[in-house]
């Protein structure tokens, strides 16, 4: 069994979009439909492909080997007796809010 888990740097799950020739709008159709239907594109600058880079690296970063943690490295005895601690204090603490409560004149 593999104690790290792998990631698969040639992977190519999305094709490139296929950039299409915008049509010449025709005579019946008004030109607002055509410019909501064709949007204009801009070159890339530097700040484009630099966010690019930066989300690519930070996808890939996330995706790193990393060692796999085995289940028997927890103490499940000590964190089960940490949950009872814990609820037995809110249970005090609720008895102790009733008590104050009952005790308490009402005015």
């Amino acid at each position: 069994m593999t104690t790290t888990l792998p990631t698969d740097p040639g992977r190519h799950d999305h094709p490139l979009p296929t950039q299409h020739e915008p049509e010449p709008p025709s005579a019946s159709e008004p030109e607002s439909v055509v410019e909501s239907v064709a949007p204009q594109l801009r070159p890339l600058g530097r700040v484009d492909r630099l966010a690019l880079h930066l989300g690519v690296a930070l996808i890939r970063w996330g995706r790193r080997p990393r060692p796999a943690r085995p289940v028997a490295s927890v103490d499940w005895e000590a964190v089960r007796r940490v949950r009872e601690e814990r609820e037995r204090a809110l249970e005090r603490q609720h008895a102790d809010l009733l008590r104050h409560r009952m005790t308490t004149p009402y005015r």
